[in-house]
């Protein structure tokens, strides 16, 4: 519990003290954001704010986790320094995305061909070594099963696991980038859902199976503790940022945050064996994210619009609600979806015959 409570406090000073130090370095460079022309008319007075933010979150997750190894003395292991390549590594996908944009003075970066094949290497790359690396008990980081609140009967092999990690990662940071359209939404729902598996993880690290004795409801995951020190710290850092992403945002994440962001939910999941439960986690995301879908395919069959504006949250705001009453409502959303999802995740142990609190 204390390496816990060390990588979030860490990671929440980090990004609280050091996101104003981004800012002034970045409005000194000039990495001001770009806004879509088609966009709400209101967002047009944002332009210019600095953006790339997501380097502050993704830095002071990855001291809080490494200062909290340094304080407790406890070890690396593979779960950890996974998930952090993948947020690292979609992180730098996202930066290339946002310099482009600054440099080129528009609202589009990568090309959509150049940012999936970002978004694959990284992910082909965890899917590759997540079923490498067994531990003692013979436990690996990922698990070639299906897995809801743990792993199904159903098994896509250790070819398709790979490809089903893609899957999972690529969707999830799309989302995340979807959300990322309203100052401080990203950031306060994302800490939503990662102290969510903070939870979690920290429960299934009390709740482990013993290699020759698995008692009723256990676990069979590798390394829950350091993953409840990823989720810790990248909540922490969310928190710190969000100070500052707040309306009025001072700086936004962009998509260095939002890729990395997702990136780490994805991974997060596939080692804790929540890979389904992500999904009713991440509702808000879910919702986001469907919402562009319908849009995009009604027009396509109809030429007319479902919405006033996809992703969701714009057409909210075109319909004339306050840009902090959407936020606020949707942040409503996301803690009621997180919290189903925890009493969903608690519900699966007891009826497997864990121990009732």
């Amino acid at each position: 519990m204390r390496g816990v409570l060390v990588a979030a406090s860490v990671a929440l000073l980090v990004s609280l003290l050091g996101t104003p130090w981004v800012i002034r370095l970045f409005r000194r460079q000039g990495y001001g954001q770009e806004i879509r022309e088609d966009g709400p008319s209101s967002h047009l007075k944002k332009r210019g704010t600095p953006t790339m933010g997501g380097t502050a979150i993704v830095a002071a997750t990855l001291i809080g986790y490494f200062v909290s190894h340094l304080a407790t003395g406890a070890g690396f292991t593979a779960s950890g320094l996974l998930i952090l390549m993948v947020m690292t590594g979609l992180g730098v996908v996202g930066f290339l995305d946002d310099y482009i944009k600054i440099r080129k003075q528009r609202s589009l970066g990568l090309t959509a061909r150049t940012k999936f094949a970002g978004q694959a290497i990284v992910a082909l790359a965890f899917g590759l070594l997540a079923v490498r690396f067994k531990n003692a008990s013979g436990l690996l980081p990922g698990s070639t099963f299906i897995s809801i609140v743990r792993d199904t009967n159903f098994s896509v092999g250790i070819i398709g696991f790979p490809l089903l990690a893609w899957m999972i990662i690529a969707a999830t940071s799309n989302a995340v980038n979807l959300t990322d359209g309203l100052d401080g939404l990203a950031a306060g729902t994302s800490a939503m859902v990662f102290g969510a598996y903070c939870v979690i993880s920290f429960w299934q690290f009390g709740n482990l199976c013993e290699p020759h004795h698995a008692e009723a409801g256990c676990y069979f995951v590798r390394d829950p503790l350091d993953v409840a020190l990823v989720a810790a710290a990248a909540m922490g850092s969310c928190f710190g940022f969000l100070w500052w992403n707040a309306s009025p945002a001072k700086i936004f994440m962009g998509d260095t945050g939002s890729l990395a962001l997702g990136g780490a939910f994805a991974s997060i999941a596939i080692c804790s064996r929540t890979e389904l439960l992500l999904f009713v986690l991440g509702g808000l995301f879910v919702i986001e994210t469907v919402s562009v879908i319908v849009q995009v395919g009604f027009f396509k069959l109809t030429k007319r619009r479902v919405f006033n504006m996809a992703p969701i949250h714009h057409h909210f705001e075109l319909a004339d609600w306050p840009e902090t009453t959407v936020i606020i409502r949707f942040w409503i959303v996301s803690g009621l979806a997180v919290a189903f999802g925890l009493g969903l995740f608690y519900a699966e142990f007891l009826s497997h015959g864990g121990s009732n609190l």
